[in-house]
């Protein structure tokens, strides 16, 4: 109830001012790489992406509140190496959550995962339609890339994105666009969704996800791949 009324109280101090930014952004806590979802809330914007978190959760911090240390009890361990990691509209943030101001829109996501095998995830797809809709910093041109028998699909994600559907291979996407490449499984059953950097790397530069599956089942791999880094499914 306190956290719940500090909460409110956070909401109306920042309607209040004058200058702050309005709206709501979208809180996630998961853990090993989204498999399990811990806490899902729609919170303020204008606040920074740490004191979302710390109004939803029971946070410990480290290094003068700068780093993740433990949320509701799920404590980083080097060790163990077991962290913390965020992201912002699907990008693998570069800076602490203490720094990042949310914006309308946001879709904050703190996962709690082992990096044994791993450390990085720079772009995933668990956040779709983000970074198409908003990005970070800017909103980039949207292009649905698609080859034959799947034009209705493009059409769909391209109003969704609002961006534009282009066949394959008929033009080279601009440089400064995210790109959703639609591609048919190389056999029956396969399917995937995967996210990564096109050239320049850094949180809000342009992006190309690629869903593959038949065109049928593509909304539905999207629907499963939420909350996930990537999907994957073998045949």
């Amino acid at each position: 109830m306190i956290r719940r009324l500090a909460a409110l109280f956070a909401v109306a101090l920042l309607a209040g001012c004058g200058g702050e930014e309005r709206g709501t952004a979208t809180l996630w806590v998961t853990r090993d790489r989204g498999a399990h979802v811990l806490v899902t809330a729609e919170v303020a914007a204008g606040q920074s992406a740490m004191q979302a978190l710390d109004r939803e959760t029971d946070l410990e911090t480290r290094y003068g509140g700068r780093y993740v240390q433990a949320v509701d009890g799920l404590e980083g361990s080097l060790s163990e190496r077991r962290d913390w990691f965020w992201f912002v509209n699907g990008y693998e943030a570069d800076r602490s959550a203490a720094e990042y101001r949310l914006r309308a829109g946001d879709i904050v996501w703190f996962d709690y995962r082992d990096w044994r095998t791993r450390r990085s995830q720079p772009v995933v797809v668990g956040a779709f339609p983000e970074p198409f809709l908003h990005g970070v910093g800017k909103r980039r041109p949207a292009i649905v890339l698609y080859g034959a028998g799947f034009r209705a699909g493009a059409v769909r994600f391209a109003k969704l994105l609002r961006g534009r559907a282009v066949a394959c291979c008929s033009t080279v996407p601009p440089p400064d666009a995210n790109v959703l490449a639609l591609a048919a499984p190389p056999s029956p059953g396969v399917q995937l969704f995967v996210g990564e950097y096109r050239s320049s790397v850094g949180l809000g530069a342009a992006v190309r996800f690629e869903l593959t599956a038949a065109p049928q089942e593509l909304q539905r791999v999207v629907e499963r791949a939420r909350h996930r880094y990537e999907w994957s499914r073998p045949q």
